[in-house]
């Protein structure tokens, strides 16, 4: 394998360098730049010849120090990578979101449930931190100061929710919210939705 291979060896190599922590985001199938880095950095510490493709040896030795990559590992759900939960969130049902990764992980006593990207609000409109508890759930709401959809809202803070963004969706993170927490997955968001209750816990955290 080497630069401008697209398969599903290239995401499996991909997701078995992002075990050993040489490779920092979701596997995509295709061998780039950042792939070919990667492979020249753990081959240089294995001390095999830095050359950025994946020759036999290299294959040989990933595979001796890793494991087979688990469906979660080869498509992940959230193109971020989580970071460490707040010790906030490993107590209950905790909606854990944080600024640093730009994730949501919903959590049970401490495990991880289900994991989203998410942003957040622009620097005139931030979203506020702290610890606070989902006051109420609209499937179908209309902003009243903005007039935008907000599908499968939990609100948390005065006016502030987790909710489903097209727009998000769409721009990704060229974009803001006014102090929402943004998700595109519609999907995993709806069945997170269907799971959460009123006075849950939202930790929004850096």
């Amino acid at each position: 394998m080497a630069k401008g291979t697209e398969n599903e060896q290239v995401r499996e190599l991909q997701a078995r360098l992002r075990q050993v922590g040489y490779f920092h985001r979701s596997p995509t199938a295709f061998y780039g730049a950042l792939t070919a880095e990667a492979v020249s950095a753990f081959q240089g510490k294995r001390e095999l010849p830095a050359t950025g493709a994946v020759d036999e040896a290299t294959w040989e030795a990933l595979v001796a120090m890793t494991r087979k990559p688990t469906q979660n590992e080869l498509r992940p759900p959230t193109t971020n990578e989580l970071d460490a939960p707040d010790p906030r969130c490993m107590t209950g049902r905790v909606l854990c979101i944080s600024k640093e990764s730009r994730t949501l992980a919903w959590m049970i006593d401490g495990k991880v449930v289900s994991a989203m990207d998410v942003r957040f609000g622009s620097v005139n409109t931030p979203t506020r931190e702290g610890t606070f508890k989902v006051d109420r759930k609209e499937r179908t709401w209309t902003s009243t100061l903005y007039h935008s959809e907000m599908p499968y809202s939990m609100f948390f803070s005065r006016g502030q929710a987790v909710h489903y963004s097209s727009d998000f969706a769409a721009r990704g993170y060229n974009g803001g919210s006014h102090g929402c927490v943004n998700v595109r997955d519609k999907t995993r968001l709806a069945q997170v939705f269907e799971q959460v209750r009123v006075g849950d816990k939202v930790v929004v955290h850096w």
